[in-house]
């Protein structure tokens, strides 16, 4: 197998499960503050963006600068817009080496990501991320060979698992409000 084969299909395993995981984040971030009026907006959307992401910003950030950076930022390979723009792109470089389904599912889900709109973050763009990231495995899992082909793809997803759960464990989750 080319490096350059091997290598995309190791970045749509991760950008994958970037998505999922990104999604999962959030979705925490949006209930813990609909959940818990003791939860500082600034502090929780604070921690998610700098700590558990790696992201810079500035004070006063809130769930909308979450939602412009984690969801919606092409630019962003770690947000869900730039990881599903990536691992198309990767998927559209290795084509004839992923099976007919992986590819659609993967294109599809891109197209279909950009009709959604933008104006907020919702519960059903996270759902349908998580949704879409479980079909895209699926499909990868019963539709490729598993050969070094199919080796490269779960590793990524299982090296960016990982990357995020270690990212969590390290800052001990989202911030709690109150005493």
């Amino acid at each position: 197998m080319l490096s350059r084969i091997a290598e995309s299909l190791f970045w749509i395993g991760r950008y994958v499960e970037r998505a999922d995981g990104t999604a999962r984040i959030v979705d925490v971030l949006r209930l813990q503050l609909l959940e818990d009026a003791g939860t500082d907006e600034t502090v929780a959307a604070g921690t998610v963006l700098t700590v558990i992401m790696g992201m810079p910003t500035s004070e006063g950030v809130g769930v909308a600068d979450v939602g412009a950076q984690l969801v919606f930022d092409r630019t962003n390979f770690s947000s869900i817009s730039g990881s599903w723009l990536a691992a198309r792109e990767n998927a559209r470089r290795v084509r004839e080496t992923l099976s007919t389904e992986l590819w659609e599912s993967i294109n599809t889900t891109w197209h279909r990501w950009n009709s959604m709109g933008r104006h907020s973050v919702t519960e059903r763009h996270l759902s349908w991320v998580r949704e879409r990231a479980a079909l895209v495995s699926g499909i990868a899992d019963s539709t490729m060979s598993h050969d070094d082909a199919w080796e490269f793809l779960v590793l990524g997803r299982s090296l960016e698992r990982a990357d995020m759960t270690a990212r969590l464990v390290a800052n001990g989750g989202l911030p709690r409000g109150g005493p």
